[in-house]
C-alpha cells in the first residue's frame, strides 16, 4: 500500500512530506511516476514531495497517515533503511573532537 504522511518538514523554501510503500520499492516508483517528481526526491525509503502535491497523491490512491505510521509501516514490511548517523561535529562519524584548555 502506498502511503503519504502529514509532516510538513521545512526545507529549501518549501513544506515536505514524505510517499512511501510498505509493499515494495518497484510499487512506490510505479505509483510516483506519472507526478514527475524527480529521481533526487527518493530518500532511501521514501520520497520527499512537496505539501502542496499532498491532495493529489491521495486522489490518486495513496493512503493518509501519521509520521508515525508511515515509519511503523516501513519498519513492520523491512523496507525502511536508516542512515547512519554521525556524531556531532564529526563529518566522518567517528567521535567528535575533544576540546582542550
Amino acid at each position: 500500500m502506498i502511503v503519504i504522511d502529514d509532516a510538513q518538514v521545512p526545507a529549501h523554501g518549501r513544506h515536505w512530506c514524505h510517499l512511501a510503500s510498505d509493499t515494495s520499492f518497484d510499487e512506490l516508483h510505479a505509483f510516483v511516476a506519472p507526478f514527475d517528481v524527480p529521481a533526487r526526491g527518493f530518500d532511501g525509503d521514501h520520497y520527499d514531495v512537496p505539501v502542496e502535491r499532498r491532495d493529489d497523491i491521495i486522489a490518486a490512491g495513496a493512503a493518509p497517515v501519521t509520521s508515525r505510521e508511515l515509519v511503523a509501516r516501513l519498519n513492520a514490511s523491512g523496507l525502511r533503511r536508516r542512515r547512519p548517523r554521525s556524531a556531532k561535529g564529526s563529518p566522518e562519524g567517528g567521535t567528535p573532537p575533544r576540546r582542550v584548555s
